[in-house]
Protein backbone atom coordinates (compact mmCIF):
# COMPACT_ATOMS: atom_id res chain seq x y z
CA UNK A 1 0.00 0.00 0.00
CA UNK A 2 2.46 2.09 1.09
CA UNK A 3 4.84 1.70 -2.28
CA UNK A 4 1.86 1.99 -4.51
CA UNK A 5 0.52 5.36 -3.07
CA UNK A 6 4.04 6.77 -1.30
CA UNK A 7 1.98 7.26 1.90
CA UNK A 8 5.15 7.69 4.13
CA UNK A 9 6.65 10.26 1.51
CA UNK A 10 3.60 12.18 1.25
CA UNK A 11 3.46 12.58 5.59
CA UNK A 12 0.18 10.62 5.76
CA UNK A 13 -1.22 7.05 6.51
CA UNK A 14 -4.13 4.61 5.66
CA UNK A 15 -6.10 5.81 8.17
CA UNK A 16 -5.76 9.57 7.33
CA UNK A 17 -6.38 8.72 3.79
CA UNK A 18 -9.21 6.91 4.63
CA UNK A 19 -11.45 9.07 6.93
CA UNK A 20 -10.02 11.63 3.67
CA UNK A 21 -11.62 9.74 1.34
CA UNK A 22 -14.98 9.19 3.21
CA UNK A 23 -15.22 13.09 4.01
CA UNK A 24 -14.83 14.21 0.80
CA UNK A 25 -17.72 11.38 -0.27
CA UNK A 26 -20.24 12.78 2.16
CA UNK A 27 -19.34 16.27 1.38
CA UNK A 28 -19.93 15.81 -2.34
CA UNK A 29 -22.92 13.25 -2.07
CA UNK A 30 -25.60 16.13 -2.69
CA UNK A 31 -24.71 15.22 -6.04
CA UNK A 32 -26.48 11.67 -6.33
CA UNK A 33 -30.02 13.46 -5.45
CA UNK A 34 -29.28 17.19 -7.34
CA UNK A 35 -28.37 15.74 -10.66
CA UNK A 36 -30.54 13.34 -11.61
CA UNK A 37 -33.57 16.15 -10.67
CA UNK A 38 -31.71 18.58 -12.66
CA UNK A 39 -31.80 16.82 -15.89
CA UNK A 40 -34.84 15.35 -15.43
CA UNK A 41 -36.47 18.78 -14.83
CA UNK A 42 -37.44 18.19 -11.05
CA UNK A 43 -38.01 14.67 -11.71
CA UNK A 44 -40.96 15.49 -14.34
CA UNK A 45 -38.82 12.66 -16.43
CA UNK A 46 -38.82 9.54 -14.35
CA UNK A 47 -36.88 7.59 -16.96
CA UNK A 48 -34.05 10.12 -16.88
CA UNK A 49 -34.26 10.80 -13.16
CA UNK A 50 -33.14 6.92 -12.37
CA UNK A 51 -30.99 6.66 -15.76
CA UNK A 52 -29.10 9.42 -14.52
CA UNK A 53 -28.84 8.43 -11.15
CA UNK A 54 -26.78 5.54 -12.35
CA UNK A 55 -24.50 7.36 -14.63
CA UNK A 56 -23.81 9.34 -12.06
CA UNK A 57 -23.23 7.15 -9.23
CA UNK A 58 -21.09 4.91 -12.38
CA UNK A 59 -19.48 7.68 -13.80
CA UNK A 60 -18.03 9.68 -10.66
CA UNK A 61 -16.49 6.11 -9.42
CA UNK A 62 -14.71 5.60 -12.64
CA UNK A 63 -13.52 9.46 -12.45
CA UNK A 64 -12.62 9.15 -8.90
CA UNK A 65 -10.78 5.93 -9.12
CA UNK A 66 -8.78 6.97 -12.43
CA UNK A 67 -7.60 9.59 -9.90
CA UNK A 68 -6.69 7.68 -7.13
CA UNK A 69 -5.30 4.99 -9.03
CA UNK A 70 -3.33 6.75 -12.40
CA UNK A 71 -2.94 10.53 -10.81
CA UNK A 72 -2.18 9.21 -7.39
CA UNK A 73 -4.01 13.01 -6.14
CA UNK A 74 -6.82 12.81 -3.58
CA UNK A 75 -9.21 14.43 -5.94
CA UNK A 76 -12.95 13.37 -6.65
CA UNK A 77 -14.68 13.46 -9.86
CA UNK A 78 -18.59 13.54 -10.72
CA UNK A 79 -20.76 15.69 -12.67
CA UNK A 80 -20.26 18.92 -12.38
CA UNK A 81 -23.16 21.29 -10.94
CA UNK A 82 -23.65 24.17 -13.73
CA UNK A 83 -22.44 21.89 -16.26
CA UNK A 84 -25.93 19.88 -15.57
CA UNK A 85 -28.02 23.14 -15.05
CA UNK A 86 -26.30 24.02 -18.59
CA UNK A 87 -26.82 20.67 -20.09
CA UNK A 88 -30.64 20.43 -19.19
CA UNK A 89 -31.33 24.10 -19.58
CA UNK A 90 -29.29 24.79 -22.81
CA UNK A 91 -27.93 21.84 -24.62
CA UNK A 92 -31.46 19.31 -24.44
CA UNK A 93 -33.47 22.18 -25.20
CA UNK A 94 -30.81 23.57 -27.94
CA UNK A 95 -30.89 20.05 -29.18
CA UNK A 96 -34.54 20.20 -29.11
CA UNK A 97 -34.56 23.80 -31.44
CA UNK A 98 -32.24 22.51 -34.30
CA UNK A 99 -33.95 19.01 -34.71
CA UNK A 100 -37.69 19.38 -34.20
CA UNK A 101 -37.87 16.50 -31.64
CA UNK A 102 -40.31 17.43 -28.81
CA UNK A 103 -39.65 14.34 -26.74
CA UNK A 104 -37.31 15.30 -23.88
CA UNK A 105 -35.78 11.39 -23.97
CA UNK A 106 -34.30 11.92 -27.60
CA UNK A 107 -33.21 16.09 -26.45
CA UNK A 108 -31.89 14.21 -23.46
CA UNK A 109 -29.41 11.35 -26.02
CA UNK A 110 -28.67 14.19 -28.51
CA UNK A 111 -27.28 16.24 -25.75
CA UNK A 112 -25.47 13.27 -24.04
CA UNK A 113 -23.91 12.81 -28.10
CA UNK A 114 -22.25 16.75 -27.50
CA UNK A 115 -21.09 16.11 -24.05
CA UNK A 116 -19.09 12.65 -25.90
CA UNK A 117 -17.59 14.80 -28.30
CA UNK A 118 -16.13 17.43 -25.98
CA UNK A 119 -14.88 14.73 -23.91
CA UNK A 120 -12.82 13.49 -26.72
CA UNK A 121 -12.07 16.69 -27.39
CA UNK A 122 -10.26 16.55 -24.05
CA UNK A 123 -8.82 13.98 -24.35
CA UNK A 124 -6.91 14.79 -27.65
CA UNK A 125 -5.70 18.36 -26.27
CA UNK A 126 -4.30 16.64 -23.18
CA UNK A 127 -2.50 13.92 -25.56
CA UNK A 128 -0.91 16.97 -26.93
CA UNK A 129 -0.41 18.80 -24.04
CA UNK A 130 -2.34 21.58 -24.94
CA UNK A 131 -4.42 21.52 -21.13
CA UNK A 132 -0.73 21.88 -19.68
CA UNK A 133 -0.02 24.48 -21.91
CA UNK A 134 -3.07 26.70 -20.78
CA UNK A 135 -2.29 26.01 -16.94
CA UNK A 136 1.35 27.50 -17.57
CA UNK A 137 -0.57 30.62 -19.35
CA UNK A 138 -2.30 31.13 -15.91
CA UNK A 139 -0.18 34.07 -13.95
CA UNK A 140 1.31 32.89 -10.64
CA UNK A 141 -0.92 35.17 -8.49
CA UNK A 142 -3.80 33.95 -9.97
CA UNK A 143 -3.45 30.22 -9.64
CA UNK A 144 -3.07 31.05 -5.75
CA UNK A 145 -5.98 33.32 -5.62
CA UNK A 146 -7.84 30.06 -7.00
CA UNK A 147 -6.59 28.19 -3.52
CA UNK A 148 -8.68 31.13 -1.60
CA UNK A 149 -11.45 31.63 -4.32
CA UNK A 150 -12.41 28.02 -3.99
CA UNK A 151 -11.82 27.97 -0.17
CA UNK A 152 -14.66 31.31 -0.25
CA UNK A 153 -16.77 29.52 -3.17
CA UNK A 154 -16.91 26.21 -1.49
CA UNK A 155 -17.97 28.12 2.46
CA UNK A 156 -20.84 29.44 0.30
CA UNK A 157 -22.08 26.81 -0.88
CA UNK A 158 -22.03 25.66 2.92
CA UNK A 159 -23.91 28.67 3.85
CA UNK A 160 -26.38 27.79 1.06
CA UNK A 161 -27.18 24.32 1.95
CA UNK A 162 -27.72 24.68 4.96
CA UNK A 163 -29.91 27.36 4.84
CA UNK A 164 -27.67 30.04 7.21
CA UNK A 165 -28.28 31.96 4.31
CA UNK A 166 -30.84 32.36 1.95
CA UNK A 167 -32.54 34.01 -1.07
CA UNK A 168 -34.09 37.68 -0.16
CA UNK A 169 -35.86 39.93 -2.75
CA UNK A 170 -34.67 42.93 -1.59
CA UNK A 171 -30.57 42.09 -0.82
CA UNK A 172 -30.55 38.83 -3.12
CA UNK A 173 -29.06 37.63 -0.08
CA UNK A 174 -29.81 37.51 4.10
CA UNK A 175 -29.52 35.72 6.67
CA UNK A 176 -31.58 32.78 8.17
CA UNK A 177 -34.52 33.66 10.25
CA UNK A 178 -34.04 32.29 13.78
CA UNK A 179 -37.52 33.21 15.13
CA UNK A 180 -39.32 30.72 12.91
CA UNK A 181 -37.03 27.92 13.25
CA UNK A 182 -39.36 25.24 11.26
CA UNK A 183 -41.13 26.75 8.40
CA UNK A 184 -38.82 26.16 5.50
CA UNK A 185 -37.29 29.10 2.89
CA UNK A 186 -37.15 29.29 -0.59
CA UNK A 187 -34.73 26.51 -1.49
CA UNK A 188 -36.13 24.20 1.11
CA UNK A 189 -33.82 24.70 3.82
CA UNK A 190 -35.03 26.04 7.63
CA UNK A 191 -33.59 27.61 10.08
CA UNK A 192 -33.23 24.95 12.41
CA UNK A 193 -30.91 23.12 9.95
CA UNK A 194 -28.54 26.34 9.86
CA UNK A 195 -28.70 25.65 13.42
CA UNK A 196 -27.50 22.26 13.12
CA UNK A 197 -25.10 23.84 10.35
CA UNK A 198 -23.47 26.29 13.25
CA UNK A 199 -23.27 23.37 15.63
CA UNK A 200 -21.52 21.03 13.39
CA UNK A 201 -18.52 24.41 12.31
CA UNK A 202 -18.12 24.54 16.05
CA UNK A 203 -17.91 20.78 17.03
CA UNK A 204 -15.57 20.45 13.42
CA UNK A 205 -13.52 23.35 14.55
CA UNK A 206 -13.23 22.44 18.64
CA UNK A 207 -12.48 18.69 17.71
CA UNK A 208 -9.61 20.25 15.65
CA UNK A 209 -7.96 22.47 17.36
CA UNK A 210 -7.58 19.62 20.35
CA UNK A 211 -6.04 17.62 17.44
CA UNK A 212 -8.50 15.26 16.95
CA UNK A 213 -8.24 12.61 13.81
CA UNK A 214 -11.68 12.51 11.96
CA UNK A 215 -12.46 15.75 13.36
CA UNK A 216 -14.80 16.31 10.15
CA UNK A 217 -16.44 13.03 9.33
CA UNK A 218 -17.43 13.06 13.12
CA UNK A 219 -18.85 16.66 12.54
CA UNK A 220 -21.20 15.70 9.74
CA UNK A 221 -22.17 12.21 11.64
CA UNK A 222 -22.95 14.19 14.56
CA UNK A 223 -24.96 16.94 13.05
CA UNK A 224 -26.93 13.97 11.10
CA UNK A 225 -27.99 13.04 14.32
CA UNK A 226 -28.77 16.26 15.57
CA UNK A 227 -30.46 17.25 12.09
CA UNK A 228 -33.36 14.11 12.73
CA UNK A 229 -33.74 14.54 16.20
CA UNK A 230 -34.72 18.84 15.99
CA UNK A 231 -36.63 17.95 12.64
CA UNK A 232 -34.15 19.72 10.41
CA UNK A 233 -34.11 16.66 8.26
CA UNK A 234 -37.24 13.96 8.32
CA UNK A 235 -37.48 10.39 7.38
CA UNK A 236 -39.21 9.44 4.47
CA UNK A 237 -38.55 6.31 4.27
CA UNK A 238 -36.57 4.21 2.18
CA UNK A 239 -36.80 3.33 -1.35
CA UNK A 240 -35.24 -0.17 -2.40
CA UNK A 241 -36.57 -0.43 -5.79
CA UNK A 242 -33.13 -1.07 -7.80
CA UNK A 243 -33.62 -3.28 -10.17
CA UNK A 244 -36.41 -1.67 -12.11
CA UNK A 245 -34.25 1.71 -12.09
CA UNK A 246 -31.19 0.04 -13.39
CA UNK A 247 -33.52 -1.14 -16.22
CA UNK A 248 -34.81 1.54 -17.18
CA UNK A 249 -30.85 3.16 -17.13
CA UNK A 250 -30.11 0.61 -19.77
CA UNK A 251 -32.94 1.16 -21.99
CA UNK A 252 -32.79 5.12 -21.78
CA UNK A 253 -29.19 5.90 -21.79
CA UNK A 254 -26.99 3.52 -21.64
CA UNK A 255 -24.70 3.94 -24.92
CA UNK A 256 -27.80 5.56 -26.23
CA UNK A 257 -26.89 8.93 -28.43
CA UNK A 258 -28.70 9.97 -30.92
CA UNK A 259 -26.63 11.49 -33.70
CA UNK A 260 -28.70 11.36 -36.53
CA UNK A 261 -31.86 13.01 -34.73
CA UNK A 262 -29.81 16.33 -34.51
CA UNK A 263 -29.70 16.56 -38.08
CA UNK A 264 -33.44 15.43 -39.07
CA UNK A 265 -34.68 19.25 -39.63
CA UNK A 266 -32.72 19.69 -43.00
CA UNK A 267 -31.03 22.82 -41.81
CA UNK A 268 -27.21 20.82 -41.77
CA UNK A 269 -24.82 23.67 -41.50
CA UNK A 270 -27.00 25.69 -38.72
CA UNK A 271 -26.35 22.36 -36.85
CA UNK A 272 -23.12 21.89 -36.90
CA UNK A 273 -22.45 25.87 -36.14
CA UNK A 274 -24.85 25.29 -33.28
CA UNK A 275 -22.85 22.32 -32.23
CA UNK A 276 -19.52 23.95 -32.24
CA UNK A 277 -20.15 26.52 -30.03
CA UNK A 278 -22.08 23.99 -27.47
CA UNK A 279 -19.12 21.72 -27.55
CA UNK A 280 -16.52 24.97 -26.57
CA UNK A 281 -18.97 26.22 -24.18
CA UNK A 282 -18.65 23.03 -22.42
CA UNK A 283 -15.39 22.13 -23.11
CA UNK A 284 -14.39 25.62 -21.48
CA UNK A 285 -16.37 25.64 -18.60
CA UNK A 286 -15.20 21.93 -17.87
CA UNK A 287 -11.26 22.82 -18.38
CA UNK A 288 -11.22 25.77 -16.12
CA UNK A 289 -13.83 24.32 -13.41
CA UNK A 290 -11.13 21.39 -13.21
CA UNK A 291 -8.08 23.51 -13.52
CA UNK A 292 -9.13 25.55 -10.83
CA UNK A 293 -9.89 22.92 -8.57
CA UNK A 294 -6.55 21.44 -9.06
CA UNK A 295 -4.22 24.16 -8.54
CA UNK A 296 -6.07 26.03 -5.81
CA UNK A 297 -6.60 22.84 -3.60
CA UNK A 298 -2.94 21.49 -4.86
CA UNK A 299 -2.11 24.67 -3.03
CA UNK A 300 -2.76 23.82 0.02
CA UNK A 301 -1.39 20.83 0.18
CA UNK A 302 2.39 21.49 -1.48
CA UNK A 303 2.07 19.75 -4.40
CA UNK A 304 2.72 23.20 -6.66
CA UNK A 305 5.81 23.99 -7.14
CA UNK A 306 7.91 27.09 -7.23
CA UNK A 307 6.22 28.25 -10.48
CA UNK A 308 2.56 27.30 -9.67
CA UNK A 309 3.02 24.20 -11.64
CA UNK A 310 0.89 20.66 -9.78
CA UNK A 311 2.72 17.56 -9.92
CA UNK A 312 1.01 14.90 -12.21
CA UNK A 313 -0.90 17.74 -13.81
CA UNK A 314 -1.18 16.04 -17.27
CA UNK A 315 -2.30 12.30 -15.38
CA UNK A 316 -4.73 14.42 -13.68
CA UNK A 317 -6.44 15.97 -16.86
CA UNK A 318 -6.63 13.06 -18.47
CA UNK A 319 -8.46 11.59 -15.77
CA UNK A 320 -10.93 14.42 -15.97
CA UNK A 321 -11.28 13.83 -19.88
CA UNK A 322 -11.96 10.03 -19.55
CA UNK A 323 -14.36 10.11 -17.04
CA UNK A 324 -16.47 13.10 -19.09
CA UNK A 325 -16.33 10.81 -22.13
CA UNK A 326 -17.48 7.82 -19.97
CA UNK A 327 -19.91 9.67 -18.31
CA UNK A 328 -21.42 10.54 -22.06
CA UNK A 329 -21.64 6.85 -22.65
CA UNK A 330 -23.36 6.52 -19.35
CA UNK A 331 -25.63 8.81 -19.25
CA UNK A 332 -24.85 12.03 -17.59
CA UNK A 333 -23.66 15.85 -17.81
CA UNK A 334 -19.99 16.71 -18.04
CA UNK A 335 -17.52 14.85 -15.55
CA UNK A 336 -15.32 17.60 -14.25
CA UNK A 337 -13.14 17.43 -10.86
CA UNK A 338 -14.78 18.86 -7.41
CA UNK A 339 -13.92 21.61 -5.13
CA UNK A 340 -15.18 19.05 -2.35
CA UNK A 341 -12.59 17.42 -2.92
CA UNK A 342 -10.92 19.88 -0.44
CA UNK A 343 -12.95 18.65 2.32
CA UNK A 344 -10.70 15.49 2.59
CA UNK A 345 -7.60 17.34 1.72
CA UNK A 346 -8.77 19.28 4.89
CA UNK A 347 -9.15 16.32 7.02
CA UNK A 348 -5.26 15.48 5.84
CA UNK A 349 -5.68 13.61 2.67
CA UNK A 350 -2.73 13.74 0.54
CA UNK A 351 -2.83 10.63 -2.00
CA UNK A 352 -4.55 8.40 -4.21
CA UNK A 353 -5.62 6.05 -1.68
CA UNK A 354 -8.37 8.55 -0.41
CA UNK A 355 -10.24 9.23 -3.55
CA UNK A 356 -10.19 5.12 -4.01
CA UNK A 357 -11.78 5.59 -0.85
CA UNK A 358 -14.45 8.49 -2.27
CA UNK A 359 -14.74 5.93 -5.71
CA UNK A 360 -15.44 2.74 -3.79
CA UNK A 361 -18.15 4.79 -1.69
CA UNK A 362 -19.87 6.20 -5.24
CA UNK A 363 -19.92 2.41 -6.08
CA UNK A 364 -21.47 1.62 -2.96
CA UNK A 365 -23.50 4.25 -3.39
CA UNK A 366 -25.86 2.71 -6.18
CA UNK A 367 -26.91 -0.18 -3.30
CA UNK A 368 -27.16 2.04 -0.22
CA UNK A 369 -27.94 5.17 -2.12
CA UNK A 370 -31.42 4.96 0.62
CA UNK A 371 -29.16 5.31 3.45
CA UNK A 372 -26.22 7.37 2.33
CA UNK A 373 -28.83 9.83 1.12
CA UNK A 374 -30.55 9.91 4.64
CA UNK A 375 -27.50 12.65 5.21
CA UNK A 376 -28.88 15.81 5.03
CA UNK A 377 -27.51 19.31 3.48
CA UNK A 378 -27.51 21.19 6.61
CA UNK A 379 -25.05 17.86 8.19
CA UNK A 380 -22.47 18.27 5.31
CA UNK A 381 -22.41 22.15 4.89
CA UNK A 382 -20.21 22.56 8.13
CA UNK A 383 -17.93 20.31 6.56
CA UNK A 384 -17.65 23.02 3.36
CA UNK A 385 -17.94 26.10 5.72
CA UNK A 386 -14.93 24.62 7.82
CA UNK A 387 -12.69 23.95 4.84
CA UNK A 388 -13.27 26.82 3.23
CA UNK A 389 -11.70 28.52 5.99
CA UNK A 390 -8.65 26.51 6.20
CA UNK A 391 -8.49 26.83 2.31
CA UNK A 392 -8.73 31.37 2.58
CA UNK A 393 -5.20 30.92 4.02
CA UNK A 394 -3.56 30.73 0.63
CA UNK A 395 -4.36 34.46 -0.02
CA UNK A 396 -1.34 35.19 2.54
CA UNK A 397 1.03 33.91 -0.25
CA UNK A 398 -0.62 36.47 -2.75
CA UNK A 399 1.46 39.94 -4.01
CA UNK A 400 -0.87 42.91 -3.50
CA UNK A 401 2.01 45.30 -3.57
CA UNK A 402 1.11 45.02 -7.75
CA UNK A 403 -1.87 46.63 -8.60
CA UNK A 404 -1.30 44.63 -12.13
CA UNK A 405 -1.43 41.28 -10.32
CA UNK A 406 -3.53 42.03 -6.99
CA UNK A 407 -6.42 43.45 -8.57
CA UNK A 408 -6.73 39.76 -11.47
CA UNK A 409 -6.30 37.53 -8.11
CA UNK A 410 -9.02 39.64 -5.82
CA UNK A 411 -11.40 39.51 -9.13
CA UNK A 412 -10.13 35.78 -9.39
CA UNK A 413 -11.64 35.13 -5.75
CA UNK A 414 -14.35 37.31 -5.74
CA UNK A 415 -16.11 36.07 -8.68
CA UNK A 416 -15.98 32.43 -7.99
CA UNK A 417 -17.92 32.58 -5.06
CA UNK A 418 -20.34 35.56 -6.31
CA UNK A 419 -21.09 34.25 -9.87
CA UNK A 420 -20.97 30.33 -8.30
CA UNK A 421 -18.68 29.42 -11.01
CA UNK A 422 -15.29 28.73 -10.34
CA UNK A 423 -14.36 29.37 -14.30
CA UNK A 424 -15.96 32.65 -14.02
CA UNK A 425 -13.11 33.38 -11.76
CA UNK A 426 -10.72 32.40 -13.60
CA UNK A 427 -11.68 33.75 -16.94
CA UNK A 428 -12.40 37.58 -15.03
CA UNK A 429 -8.73 37.18 -13.46
CA UNK A 430 -7.02 36.26 -16.63
CA UNK A 431 -9.30 39.24 -18.95
CA UNK A 432 -8.60 41.47 -16.17
CA UNK A 433 -4.70 40.77 -16.14
CA UNK A 434 -4.43 40.93 -19.73
CA UNK A 435 -5.82 44.31 -19.91
CA UNK A 436 -3.90 45.67 -16.70
CA UNK A 437 -0.24 44.97 -17.96
CA UNK A 438 -1.75 46.35 -21.48
CA UNK A 439 -2.63 49.42 -20.17
CA UNK A 440 -0.02 49.76 -17.75
CA UNK A 441 2.86 49.33 -20.16
CA UNK A 442 3.71 46.12 -18.87
CA UNK A 443 2.91 43.99 -21.87
CA UNK A 444 6.10 42.24 -22.48
CA UNK A 445 5.10 40.35 -18.90
CA UNK A 446 1.74 38.82 -20.73
CA UNK A 447 2.37 35.25 -22.31
CA UNK A 448 0.94 34.67 -25.95
CA UNK A 449 -1.82 31.68 -24.47
CA UNK A 450 -3.09 33.96 -21.78
CA UNK A 451 -3.58 36.94 -24.34
CA UNK A 452 -5.83 33.64 -26.51
CA UNK A 453 -7.30 32.26 -23.25
CA UNK A 454 -8.81 35.66 -22.20
CA UNK A 455 -9.67 36.36 -25.74
CA UNK A 456 -11.54 32.84 -25.86
CA UNK A 457 -13.36 34.17 -22.95
CA UNK A 458 -14.76 37.13 -23.84
CA UNK A 459 -16.38 35.55 -26.84
CA UNK A 460 -17.61 33.04 -24.80
CA UNK A 461 -19.67 35.60 -22.58
CA UNK A 462 -20.26 38.05 -25.59
CA UNK A 463 -21.57 35.43 -28.05
CA UNK A 464 -24.72 34.12 -28.11
CA UNK A 465 -25.81 30.49 -28.27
Amino acid sequence: MDKFFHLKENGTNIKTEVIGGIVTFFAMSYILAVNPSIISFGGTVEPILHSVFFATCISAAIGTLLMGLYANLPFAQAPGMGLNAFFAFTVMSTMGAISGVEDPIAQYQMALALVLISGLLFIFITVIGLRESIVDAIPMNIKIAMGGGIGLFITFLGLQNSGLVIASPATMLSLANFTDLMTPASNGTTSMGALVAIFGVILIASLSALKVRGAVLIGIIASTALAYLTGAATFNGLDWNIGLQMSTWVETSLFKFDFATIFSNGDILGAIVTIIVLVLSLSMVDLFESIGTFLGTANKTGFLDEDGNMKDMKKALMCDAIATTAGACLGTSTVTTYVESAAGVGEGARTGLASVVTGICFIIAIFLSPVILLVPACATAPALIYVGFLMLSSVTKMDFDDITEGIPGFLTIAMMSFSYSVANGIAFGLISYVLLKLFSGKIKEIKVMTVIIAILFLLKYFVEI
